[in-house]
């Protein structure tokens, strides 16, 4: 039992110590396990690391793949845009060495771009432009090339510019674009000018030359008909050589349009900017036509508004030939009436307007009438000739002195034109007229504009202005006139118009001489004065010519002394040098026969001593002369510009040449011419010339030419 219960014992004890073995052992087993799964753990966690890290790479890899594509298109595309815009790219080192080129320079040069890396192959250059240095560094300049197979030549438009090289070196690159057409096309422009210039050249020479021989006759004509007027003449001798020198002036009228409408054309019109008197320019220009108005029975008179600048800037022989052209069409086209010309400011500028009683013109034509060889009846069975060039000149002188103009017309009610001209005022305010305030004045005249004019002027001098357009209303306005106290208010002075007759202005002057009114004037034309007499045998005590000048008429209303009757105007030859010099003497250089009698017996009639030579050599022979003491002195040279030997020009420059070596005072020399043109009296001025006087001759101003040296001494 003991040995049972021992070995049973004992048995337990083993078992126990058996299990204990296998769980220490169990213990150890699970301890392996797990290290072996940690293991696993770890190799799993690497691997994938690893995997992680090898999918990064691979995503980092094919973006930079992608960058590079993006980048290596983008490099592309802009190298296609630069080559589309560049055909020619080199860059080159401080050596001079080739680092890059493109295919375009590759070409031009015959070779490959890989081929021209690192040498120092250059273009063959046939021409080129002056290197030009740009503000930004760059140099530039138009390259002419030769392609290396021959052909003709290429032009290029290279820039160059400094760059960084690839080992961080200075290098510069060079990049041209072909401009071979263009170059081509501004030589065709240049070669197609040059060619436009010589033709406008030839045509300025043909037309001065035409301007010459045209007026050459034309000057005898006119002038010898002017001379045969002078004589005495049957009534029917008379009329045949009126209508001569009328046909005579008719054409040197068309030949002026035609030849200032060709210099238009031609581009050869030039504008002066000198100072000019606007109102005397106006009054000057109403003057000359009104011969020709008061021969078909009409009026013209001029309204200055007394905010007229005393001077402006501008081309004053272009201005007048706009307001010629102007109010000349009008004295043409009215056939009763009157011809009415007003110049006022508006604004900064000047307007001047033409007004006339014509029969007015079409409202479908007005947009033609400044087209060239247009008028303003065009039909077959029009009453007046002329080739339409006046307008279209008067439009483009306008235009030129960036002016405008415009009409107004209805049929039968006259037209009007108006010109607003651009034309600077100068500081210098015009003299106000003398103060008429508190004074009573009659005007008796029935013109459409004479009398309107003379009643404003008198309003805006303060006169209290009463009209009468009849004799019946003037003398019923005079009736009483201070006889009572309560009868009409007295006048202080009555114009009356010629006008209205002979004995109806002698009745107003009677009644004005019973109503005691202190002045009375009667308005003449220069024909009227010779058929009219005496104003004082009229009754009257002044007289005033038509078209009446304001600086006259305030004259005899503001008491200043004039003899009754006196001349209003300048009588020709009144500035004639003093009787002390003895008779003028005058030098005349003309080889045309005709105009040097023409002009030999204008002068002759002013009482001058004439010595004529037909050429220039002899001209300044005379003159050289006569400026060195050797032979009696002139007064006077008028010197033909076209001359056989020795031209005026040539000649007054070696006058003027002698004159400043020998310290002799300058001769007075005026260049006769039938060049009219603005740059024909620049160059007589530019040879030493005094003044101009173009042809036909302008006899009128002869006089005044002879007062200039009185004057001067």
């Amino acid at each position: 039992m003991g040995r049972v219960e021992g070995a049973a014992q004992t048995g337990m004890e083993a078992a126990l110590r058996a299990e204990s073995g296998l769980v220490y052992a169990g213990f150890d087993g699970l301890g392996t396990g797990i290290g072996l799964i940690a293991a696993l753990l770890l190799v799993a966690i690497g691997w994938h690391a690893r995997r992680l890290a090898r999918w990064r790479r691979e995503r980092e890899i094919e973006h930079l793949h992608d960058r590079i594509w993006h980048l290596s298109e983008s490099e592309e595309r802009y190298r296609s845009l630069v080559e589309a815009q560049i055909e020619v790219i080199v860059q080159r080192d401080a050596e001079g060495r080739i680092t890059f080129a493109n295919e375009g320079f590759a070409r031009l040069a015959g070779s490959s771009p890989g081929a021209l890396l690192g040498t120092a192959q250059q273009l063959t250059v046939l021409d080129s432009t002056p290197v030009e240095s740009r503000p930004d560094g760059t140099r530039a300049a138009d390259v002419a090339v030769a392609p290396p197979e021959g052909g003709a030549t290429r032009w290029f438009a290279f820039v160059e510019t400094a760059v960084v090289g690839r080992d961080g070196r200075p290098e510069v690159l060079s990049a041209g674009r072909e401009i071979t057409e263009r170059i081509e096309a501004v030589r065709s422009l240049d070669e197609a000018r040059s060619r436009a210039e010589a033709a406008s050249v030839a045509k300025s020479r043909f037309l001065a030359t035409v301007s010459h021989e045209f007026r050459t006759p034309l000057n005898g004509i006119l002038g010898m008909a002017d001379l045969v007027l002078d004589t005495p003449l049957s009534p029917e001798q008379e009329t045949y050589i009126r209508a001569v020198k009328t046909s005579g002036e008719a054409l040197l009228s068309l030949i002026d349009g035609i030849l200032d409408f060709s210099k238009i054309e031609a581009g050869r019109l030039d504008l002066a900017a000198e100072p000019f008197d606007p109102a005397g320019l106006v009054e000057s220009v109403v003057e000359l036509l009104a011969p020709r108005a008061q021969d078909k029975g009409l009026e013209i008179a001029a309204d200055l508004a007394e905010d007229l600048p005393l001077q402006v800037v501008g081309d004053s022989d272009r201005v007048r030939q706009i307001l010629l052209n102007l109010a000349g069409n009008a004295v043409k086209f009215t056939e009763s009436g009157g011809v009415g010309v007003t110049a006022e400011r508006a604004g900064a500028e000047i307007a001047l307007t033409v007004r006339d009683t014509g029969p007015g013109i079409p409202e479908e034509r007005l947009p033609l009438l400044f087209e060239e060889f247009e008028q303003g009846d065009g039909s077959a069975s029009r009453r007046h000739e002329g080739t339409g060039l006046g307008l279209a000149i008067t439009r483009r002188l306008v235009d030129r002195m960036g002016g405008r103009i415009e009409v107004t017309s209805r049929p039968d009610e006259g037209s009007c034109f108006r010109v607003v001209l651009p034309l600077r005022a100068l500081g210098e305010e015009r003299p106000r007229p003398p103060s008429l305030a508190g004074r009573r004045i009659l005007v008796a005249a029935a013109s459409a504009f004479e009398g309107p004019f003379l009643r404003d002027r008198l309003a805006r001098a303060g006169a209290e202005v009463v009209a009468a357009e009849t004799e019946a209303a003037a003398r019923e306005t005079l009736r009483g006139v201070g006889t009572t106290p309560c009868g009409p208010a007295p006048f202080d002075a009555v114009l009356a118009d010629r006008a209205l007759g002979d004995e109806a202005v002698r009745r107003i002057a009677g009644a004005a001489k019973r109503a005691g009114i202190p002045r009375a004037v009667v308005l003449l034309s220069p024909f009227d004065r010779r058929d009219f007499g005496s104003p004082g045998a009229a009754g009257f005590d002044r007289y005033l010519i038509k078209p009446v000048r304001a600086r006259s008429l305030f004259a005899h209303l503001c008491e200043e002394a004039r003899p009754p009757g006196g001349e209003l105007r300048r009588a020709p030859g009144a500035d004639r040098p003093a009787a002390a010099r003895g008779r003028p003497r005058v030098l005349l250089a003309e080889d045309n026969p005709i105009n040097a009698l023409l002009a030999r017996k204008a002068l002759e009639r002013l009482d001058t001593v004439v010595t004529w030579v037909p050429d220039g050599v002899e001209a300044l022979r005379h003159l050289e002369a006569a400026a060195a003491g050797e032979a009696e002195g002139f007064d006077l040279a008028l010197l033909d510009i076209r001359m056989p030997r020795l031209d005026g020009l040539e000649a007054a420059r070696r006058l003027r040449a002698f004159e400043r070596a020998r310290g002799i005072p300058p001769q007075h020399l005026i260049a006769v011419t039938a060049n009219v043109g603005a740059e024909d009296e620049a160059a007589a001025r530019a040879a030493g010339f005094d003044g101009f006087l173009s042809k036909p001759l302008d006899l009128i101003a002869l006089p005044a030419l002879l007062a200039g040296p009185a004057r001067a001494a």
